[in-house]
């Protein structure tokens, strides 16, 4: 696959090296990464280009996932977004899922099940 603009993927997580490995793992996967450590850069760099597919942690310090997917669904509607967490809460994942995210991962998890779940919401 080659990797454009269209196949950029922003990533999200507070955590540096979650970030660092996630980014890595991406982009031997051939997609374009922008890597956020803080929910308020994310937003930001959302009034300026468009994002495909967010990957997003669900716990951080400033602002949540869920409270980034409500922004994302508002701001930018056609982007798919897939969750990562470090603390499994089914009504977190529920809530998730109904507010409209591509998908739901608890860490740790296999890189192959991510990379397919980003492969499927680019190519849809």
């Amino acid at each position: 696959m080659s990797a454009s603009s269209r196949d950029g993927i922003w990533l999200l997580d507070d955590d540096a090296s979650m970030l660092k490995a996630l980014g890595r793992l991406l982009n031997s996967a051939g997609f374009t990464v922008e890597k956020f450590s803080n929910p308020a850069d994310f937003l930001s760099e959302l009034e300026q280009q468009e994002c495909r597919v967010a990957v997003l942690d669900v716990w951080m310090p400033d602002m949540n996932g869920l409270e980034v997917q409500a922004r994302l669904r508002r701001d930018s509607p056609k982007t798919r977004i897939i969750f990562i967490t470090g603390r499994e809460d089914p009504s977190v994942r529920q809530t998730a899922l109904d507010a409209g995210a591509f998908g739901f991962l608890a860490k740790p998890f296999e890189d192959e099940v991510l990379l397919q779940l980003i492969h499927k919401a680019v190519t849809r």
